[in-house]
Formats: C-alpha cells, sequence, structure tokens
C-alpha cells in the first residue's frame, strides 16, 4: 500500500475528501476522550492554544495517561496531526476543541495539515 505524503494529505483534506477519516485517525498511544472514564483519577488535563497560527506552548511535557485538549482561538480551522498521521485531532474550527489521552513514554512531533508550518511536540514521560 502507497503511503501519501503531507502535501497530498492536505490537498485532499483540503477538497474536503478526508474530512470524516481524519476524525477518526487515532493511535494506540493516543485516544480519545471525550467518554473518559474515572479511572483515570489521577491524570492532569493540559491545554494546547491555537492562536496566530501557532500552537502555545509549542512544546509540552505531560506524564503517561495525561489527556491535552488543543484549543483553536484563530479563524482559520486547525489540526493537531501526528508527523506519520498515527493521531489526529481532526479539523477544529474556530471555538472548538479536541481532546487526546497519552499511554505511551515517548515524543510526538506534530503539525496542522492545513497550515503545515505549525508545528509542535509532546513529550511523554513514565
Amino acid at each position: 500500500m502507497q503511503r501519501l505524503t503531507r502535501r497530498e494529505v492536505s490537498a485532499l483534506l483540503g477538497a474536503g475528501l478526508l474530512a470524516p477519516l481524519a476524525a477518526q485517525a487515532r493511535a494506540a498511544d493516543a485516544k480519545d476522550t471525550r467518554d473518559a472514564s474515572s479511572e483515570d483519577h489521577n491524570a492532569q488535563t493540559h491545554v494546547i492554544d491555537i492562536r496566530r497560527a501557532t500552537f502555545e506552548p509549542g512544546t509540552l511535557t505531560i506524564k503517561a495517561g495525561d489527556h491535552i485538549t488543543w484549543v483553536n482561538h484563530d479563524i482559520a480551522p486547525h489540526t493537531a496531526t501526528e508527523m506519520e498521521g498515527e493521531w489526529d485531532t481532526g479539523a477544529l474550527k474556530r471555538g472548538e476543541t479536541g481532546t487526546l489521552t497519552f499511554d505511551t513514554e515517548g515524543t510526538h512531533a506534530y503539525y496542522c495539515v492545513f497550515h503545515p508550518h505549525m508545528t509542535g511536540k509532546i513529550i511523554v514521560t513514565a
């Protein structure tokens, strides 16, 4: 199976062809937490604001099991998408949020598929 380049994915998303799939993409180490249970009561929720076409903070260190919520304050839609496409918040319009949980240690670089110059990094520790 041939992998799509970031440019090809961006073009398809821009055309609205991958929007349904982008919202469903999740990695084993990053999961949607809209229905988070109480079993993760020690987990913290961190916020990354999207303002002026940047992720704030650009680098965030969290513990395994913590949640990250991206909040889009910009007029333009944005995503937080792992560089290899392993996880994705889906397109976030102004005022929308996307939350993922990170269970596996490691460093995760990500970008916005609509604005590839927008990048960020998540460092997950034990």
